[in-house]
């Protein structure tokens, strides 16, 4: 891999339309004043930053469950997955990513298997960091059952200034792990609710790489790890 590489990232295709809209107020700018013209250039670069869709490496290893977002872990918790997936009203310990507005926002599928579910909800626009956030935002959920026949949730929850969910898949789909499924714009959050018995690999405050970084082993027995920072 070369530096160039490394510096300059795609661009998802949902993002060309706001590149554009950047580019005409960067004209403006500059014809209303020139020194203007370097704050919209700025705007531009950062929206297709915002909207940039690196390739990843996944672990594909039967039983791992990857991050489905770039981000940092903000919760880890017992709770009960939205309705409207066809899963049992019991808690399962949900695994929360918040992602800023400087974290890459294209989203991708925990786990190999078949969309059973998909359950949009209309909703508020609350700090995606908050937990009320998980009940009281927008959102969408997708419930994948594995070759195993457990199934886990996904959901994508809008933030303070996301104002469009996209997700990419219908039920009945197959997704392999590390594949896109959705994308959420400008500032957000997204849960995953491990299925029952296992426990989360990670910790609080973890750096999150989307279809990369391992959540969660299925065949691993190992309890929830401790941490620390410092």
């Amino acid at each position: 891999m070369n530096m160039r590489d490394v510096v300059i990232k795609p661009m998802h295709r949902e993002g060309i339309r706001f590149v554009g809209i950047s580019a005409v107020i960067t004209v403006v700018l500059a014809w209303l004043w020139a020194p203007l013209g370097w704050v919209g250039i700025a705007l531009m670069v950062w929206v297709y930053y915002f909207f940039r869709d690196p390739k990843r490496t996944t672990p594909t290893r039967e039983g791992l469950i990857v991050s489905p977002a770039d981000g940092v872990i903000s919760q880890i918790e017992p709770a009960v997955p939205p309705g409207g997936l066809g899963m049992e009203e019991r808690p399962l310990t949900r695994v929360s990513v918040f992602m800023s507005v400087f974290d890459c926002h294209v989203n991708r599928a925990p786990v190999a298997g078949e969309v059973v579910a998909v359950a949009y909800r209309p909703g508020r626009f609350l700090n995606a960091s908050l937990d009320k956030a998980s009940e009281e935002n927008e959102r969408n959920a997708l419930a994948i059952r594995m070759a195993d026949g457990r199934t886990l949730a996904v959901v994508q929850i809008a933030g303070l200034v996301a104002r469009r969910i996209v997700c990419f898949v219908k039920q009945g789909q197959a997704l392999q792990a590390g594949e896109r499924f959705g994308l959420i714009r400008f500032g957000s959050r997204l849960d995953l609710y491990l299925p029952e018995g296992v426990a989360p690999l990670v910790c609080p405050g973890q750096t999150m790489v989307a279809g990369e970084t391992v959540i969660a082993d299925l065949h691993s027995g190992e309890p929830r790890r401790p941490c620390r920072s410092d």
